[in-house]
């Protein structure tokens, strides 16, 4: 699992590592990591043309000391200064000493024709402009370069976190410089995995100097923010039928969706309960007959969710129209319930918190559109500040929450503790369906016994899985997607973590 961590808790770690090391040496750590991962990026460095974007703060220094490494090693290196006046001093003397040279830009020095064109004929541009504490976009004098660096010829190697980007949030502010490469040392940042900033940084290389997060009684310790799963995470999620399993014993979930204008719906959410790990999947709507046509194993009731029979989780809403009353039927049981589309619409707040004051666990799927309209804002502010916003919500209904999306984020009931971001999918998932497919799928895993934070956070990692599988670079259908989930089963608990 990857985690990632406040500012506040890695500076933290950091001062009580530097308290413990001579002066330096965790810079040094950096800078050696940095230098690595661009002499990577080139491939051959001894010739190569180098430019260091350098601002006032550590960040500035970890770039001065990785070009003096790659000076030394026959790049010609050149720090462009954004602030003359309070660079790193011991890494200018490093730089100049193995042969690099300085260029003024910033704080009153406008970055002239011949600074942006260096930037731009660069094979590497290296952004230390600002460190992990910086707020809001980049300062008017560095946009230029960072605009130089987009256009230019090389690749852009940003150091620790992309300038301009939150490293808490994720969020955008303004302008901001876009990595082909990040360098993060010591933790992972929250905004290097979730978007906007996530796709600002580009492939995220990991550097360890040494920090102790998050373990008891360690340097900085303290609870990650953000958590990302991995193979092995997921696979110890899922469930696996023993000898004595029945079908009952597996779990069944039950389906409240369709109607008669969208029945699709419904057999697309059955399509992904049935590949998601309970033993029966029961439906309820007035799609009916689409769904047994597609899916004869499902056990169809015409009786209403309450006398469908006995059911371990419910998911209501995908395609339901208007109709409150299921809704509210499916949301008086006291087995976990999914929620998705009109059902979010429908849900009374009132009804989802008091299934929480019950104990009874609820996840809300909603994207973004759907979301801002729960809180009452426009779009545009949940798919800039997502973390926020899936907070937001779990803490007003009492539910955990899964916001789909660009970046997938899972928020536990009350908007506490660590968000999950899944790592999984791709672009071509935003196609129509796709969603009654995670949701069925979500709902699976609920009847099957996973919490409501495991239940999503399993069903959008196999989802974007299954997405990329059946995707392969082209446009694909929902039941595509679902024809795939049971690949992407496999993948994850085949795979050499897993079965370790």
């Amino acid at each position: 699992m990857r985690t990632a961590y406040s500012v506040e808790t890695v500076r933290a770690a950091e001062r009580e590592l530097m308290a413990r090391l001579p002066e330096g040496a965790l810079m040094q750590r950096a800078a050696a990591g940095l230098a690595a991962a661009c002499a990577d990026v080139l491939g051959r460095v001894y010739g190569s043309r180098v430019v260091l974007l350098v601002g006032s703060g550590d960040n500035g220094g970890d770039a001065l000391y990785a070009g003096a490494r790659l000076a030394r090693r026959g790049a010609g290196v050149r720090a462009v200064l954004l602030a003359p006046g309070r660079a790193h001093a011991g890494g200018l003397a490093a730089l100049r000493r193995a042969g690099g040279s300085v260029v003024e830009a910033g704080a009153g020095v406008p970055a002239g024709a011949s600074v942006v064109r260096l930037v731009e004929q660069a094979d590497l541009v290296v952004d230390g402009i600002v460190g992990i504490g910086g707020k809001g976009g980049l300062r008017e004098e560095a946009v230029p370069l960072a605009e130089a660096a987009r256009r230019g010829r090389g690749a852009v190697v940003a150091v620790d976190l992309p300038s301009g980007v939150d490293a808490d949030t994720g969020e955008v502010r303004g302008a901001a410089v876009r990595a082909d490469v990040t360098v993060t040392f010591g933790a992972y940042k929250p905004g290097l995995l979730i978007d906007p900033a996530r796709e600002y940084a580009g492939v995220v290389r990991f550097v360890d100097i040494g920090l102790e997060l998050g373990l008891p009684g360690g340097a900085g310790a303290g609870a990650a923010q953000v958590e990302a799963l991995q193979h092995a995470d997921v696979a110890r999620l899922l469930p696996v039928p023993a000898a004595e399993s029945d079908k009952y014993r597996r779990g069944v979930v039950g389906i409240a969706a369709g109607s008669a204008r969208y029945p699709g719906a419904a057999v697309l959410a059955v399509a992904g309960a049935l590949r998601g790990g309970a033993g029966a999947v029961r439906y309820v709507g007035p799609a009916g007959g689409a769904v047994l046509a597609r899916h004869p194993e499902t056990l169809v009731s015409e009786r209403g969710p309450a006398r469908a029979g006995r059911v371990q989780a419910w998911v209501v809403g995908p395609g339901a129209g208007d109709d409150a009353a299921t809704v509210g039927e499916v949301l008086a049981a006291d087995v976990p319930v999914l929620i998705d589309a009109d059902g979010l619409r429908l849900a009374e707040v009132g009804a989802v918190r008091g299934r929480g004051a019950r104990g009874v666990p609820t996840l809300m799927t909603p994207h973004a559109g759907e979301a801002a309209a729960l809180l009452g804002v426009e779009r545009e502010v949940v798919e800039s500040g997502r973390l926020a916003a899936a907070r937001e919500l779990a803490g007003r209904y009492g539910a955990a929450v899964l916001l789909k999306g660009s970046t997938t984020v899972v928020a536990e009931a009350g908007g506490g503790g660590a968000v999950r971001v899944n790592p999984t999918g791709t672009p071509w998932l935003a196609t129509a369906g796709s969603g009654d497919v995670l949701s069925g799928l979500g709902g699976s895993l609920l009847a099957a016994g996973l919490s409501a934070v495991d239940a999503g956070s399993a069903a959008a990692y196999l989802h974007g899985l299954a997405g990329r599988f059946a995707a392969e670079g082209a446009p694909v259908s929902a039941e595509d997607v679902a024809g795939r989930i049971p690949e992407a089963w496999r993948s994850v608990v085949r795979a050499p973590a897993a079965r370790g």
